[in-house]
């Protein structure tokens, strides 16, 4: 399982036009096939006058399930193209769902593919995109001396404090990564001569939304 992956956090709505075909695109994360097929079948209610609800998404860390649908559209020139972006940027856990209201112009296959790629683009770049990553809650209990080399390291590495209690000693649970929690745990050994006491928590799924970590059950 990888420690990193992409996922829309927010959805959103973004809209083209070509040759005066309307082209709005919806977003959604998602957690199962069902909730996909659920909010696909309520944008075909809401926009039931449309000329197509063309539909893609893909689950799983590995891309596991991923389906398109044309819905009416010449094949593969509506859900394949939409599909490709999701997979082109990696983003997992997400489904898109373009609406076409047809403007009375025929754009041809080619220009169906780029107009539909585009307003899946035009909706992602509407939602909010996410890395989701795998964290390891470091706990250390240190004297009231320390806490400034421990604070330095912390801003040092980039990394974030979850939580910070001040007793008798000073208590702080610091959010690591894989890749940063061996060597922070080296240098809080170093900077406090091994006389800190350090504990691994249980890891946690995280991301970094406008500068503060938002954790996830799974």
């Amino acid at each position: 399982m990888p420690d990193a992956y992409r996922i829309v956090y927010r959805g959103g709505t973004g809209e083209i036009v070509e040759k005066k075909s309307r082209f709005i695109a919806t977003v959604i994360p998602i957690t199962s096939e069902e909730e996909a097929l659920s909010f696909i079948e309520q944008k075909k209610k809401q926009y039931w006058d449309a000329s197509h609800n063309c539909s893609a998404y893909t689950l799983g860390i590995r891309h596991e399930t991923a389906r398109c649908s044309d819905d009416g559209e010449p094949q593969k020139t509506a859900g394949k193209p939409m599909l490709d972006v999701l997979l082109a940027e990696d983003i997992h856990n997400v489904c898109v769902v373009v609406t076409r209201y047809f403007g009375g112009t025929l754009l041809g296959t080619g220009g169906l593919v780029r107009a539909y790629q585009a307003a899946a683009k035009a909706g992602l770049d509407a939602s909010i995109i996410a890395e989701k990553r795998h964290g390891f809650p470091i706990h250390i209990v240190t004297d009231y001396n320390s806490i400034g080399k421990l604070q330095y390291i912390i801003a040092q590495m980039e990394l974030f404090t979850q939580e910070t209690l001040y007793t008798d000693a000073v208590t702080v649970t610091v959010l690591t990564t894989a890749d940063t929690k061996g060597a922070f745990i080296k240098k809080v050994t170093e900077a406090t001569s091994g006389k800190a006491e350090i504990t691994e928590q249980d890891p946690v799924w995280f991301s970094i939304v406008d500068g503060c970590p938002v954790f996830f059950s799974v």
